[in-house]
This record gives C-alpha cells, structure tokens and sequence, in this order.
C-alpha cells in the first residue's frame, strides 16, 4: 500500500530527528529523497514531521496506527533503527525513541537491535586494521587510485550481504576513506570535520542510511506494496536481484566519488568552492557507473566471503 511506504519514510525522518542534531540541509536531503522514490505525496506529511518542535514520540505514535501489517510495522522499525545507528551507537534520546516506536508498532524490539549491534561490532573491528595506502603516507597517485576503488568495491559488497542491516558498515568506510585521504595530506581531522564534507556531497547519516533500509528493508516486503508502487519508488528494480544489483552500483559511486573529490580538495589546500565539489562529486559518480560493470565481478566475490566482518577484513 502506498500509504504503509509513505509512513515508513516518516518514521524514519521522525528517527533522523531523535537526537535533536539534524540540520536544515538533512532535512531537505530527507525529504528530496522521499520524493525521489515516488513518495511525493508524503512531502507534506515529511515537511511536518520533522518541524523542529514536534512531539516526535506523539507522531510516532499516529504514524504507527496508520500502517496495515505486521510486516509494515516491522519494516518501519527496521528502517528507523538503521537510521538512529547510523552514525554510531545510539544515544539516549535516540534510544528512548526506538523503544517508545517498539511500544506503538507492538513488536519484539530484540532481533533487530542485536542485529544492528552485530554489525556496529563487526564494523568497529574490522575497520580497525590500518589500510597501507594511509599507514604508509604513500604520496603514490596510482596506489590511492587503487585504495579507492578498493574500497568502492567494498562498500558495493556490504549490499549484496544477506546479513540484517549490514550495510551499516557502509557508511563508517566511507567517512573512514575520507580521513585516510585528508591525513595523506597532512591534515589531522575530527569526526565532524570529515562529516561536514561528505555532507556537502549529500553524504547525511540519515538519508544515506534510510535510501539503503529503503531499498532492502522494503523490497524484502514487496508484496505488501505491490509492485507498481515498488517500481515507482525504486525504478522498477526492488525485490528482486536486479535490485539488489542496482543498490550495489549506487553505493559503488558513491564511495568511488566521495574518495576521488576528497581527493581533488585536499590537493588543492581545501579551495574548491562547495559549488565546484558537488559538479565534481556528480561527475565522478557517472564516471563511476561505466566502471561498475567492470569490478561486479569481484563485487560479488567478496559478498560471498561471509558476514560484514569477513567482508571487511578480507578485504583492508
């Protein structure tokens, strides 16, 4: 039902807001992306939600009357668990939120929480493990050229896992690459600082996060939408392989580019206006679509490989 996807989204953009820290740029990313997955009638609905001085736990509360099955309201708070975890361990506000939605939606909490904490865990220790590219302070243009792309790839494999939200280790790698990249240059940098510059490529926490939950989460329910509303939000790939497939190539590009702009702005003592990053950024992504096909291959065997702690040390 159109009217269970488009509750969903809400949650979520109730759960990117439980720790009181989004800007208004996540915001307006949030509800751009909803719109863009064919939910342009929840943009009202959107816009409300996520007005600074909302009662999130009273809407979260009507949001969950709304939604038709147990599958729905499972799928709701899936998404709004990946979106909390998103940038790291759940604060208090942020906790309380989950638990207050679990309450609403009448479901076990337990499964996914343990699941989100596997992966947080999983991700933490194999992340761990310096790459050679940053160890070394290599100035050697091809072996970042080929740290890069092995991390695209990389990040591509976390969405081919079967894992339960596994591709929570997506976005840690990229911030991680993005620090790598800037200490190659001699810049020592804070969490916030990496974050402020992926956020200028429309790298948020909360819409990346809640694009992905969207693509797994919701196409593993197909049936309860339908498939016309799944193509419409998906562009006719969800709940399938194709799917699955075309999530793998967007996160490909991302990483791909995220790697080679941050690269571009170091270099060049962090002077490229915001303007001329996001040009780069939107380049490179289409640079990297044409690559894709080309590493898939490779994409694929590291997915089988195991769970995202495999994946990821295999691979680093």
């Amino acid at each position: 039902m159109t009217q269970d996807a488009e509750t969903i989204i809400a949650i979520a953009a109730l759960a990117a807001q439980a720790d009181g820290q989004q800007d208004d740029h996540e915001r307006t990313r949030i509800v751009e992306m909803a719109a863009g997955l064919g939910l342009s009638d929840a943009s009202s609905t959107l816009a409300s939600s996520m007005a600074v001085k909302v009662d999130r736990h009273a809407a979260a509360a009507r949001l969950a009357e709304r939604l038709s099955t147990p599958q729905a309201r499972q799928a709701a708070y899936d998404t709004a668990v990946s979106v909390c975890h998103a940038d790291g361990w759940v604060n208090p506000s942020e906790a309380e939120f989950l638990r207050m939605l679990a309450l609403a939606l009448e479901i076990d909490p337990k499964p996914t929480d343990r699941a989100a904490t596997a992966a947080h865990q999983e991700t933490d220790a194999a992340l761990a493990v310096p790459a050679a590219v940053a160890s070394t302070g290599s100035t050697n243009t091809s072996a970042l050229d080929q740290h890069i792309l092995d991390q695209a790839a990389l990040s591509a494999a976390l969405e081919l896992l079967p894992d339960k939200l596994a591709n929570l280790g997506i976005l840690p790698l990229q911030l991680r690459l993005v620090k790598q990249i800037g200490e190659r240059h001699g810049m020592q940098m804070d969490g916030r600082q990496i974050r402020d510059l992926a956020g200028v490529f429309g790298i948020g926490a909360a819409a990346q996060v809640m694009e992905m939950v969207v693509r797994n989460s919701l196409g593993s329910v197909a049936g309860m939408f339908g498939r016309g509303m799944l193509g419409g939000m998906l562009g006719g790939l969800a709940g399938n392989a194709a799917g699955v497939a075309a999530g793998a190539s967007v996160t490909f590009a991302t990483t791909y580019a995220l790697g080679h702009a941050a690269e571009q702005y170091y270099k060049q003592g962090r002077s490229i206006s915001t303007a001329d990053l996001k040009a780069l950024f939107t380049r490179l992504q289409t640079d990297a679509q044409t690559i894709f096909p080309r590493v898939e291959a490779r994409v694929r065997e590291l997915a089988s490989s195991g769970n995202i702690g495999s994946v990821l040390r295999g691979a680093l």
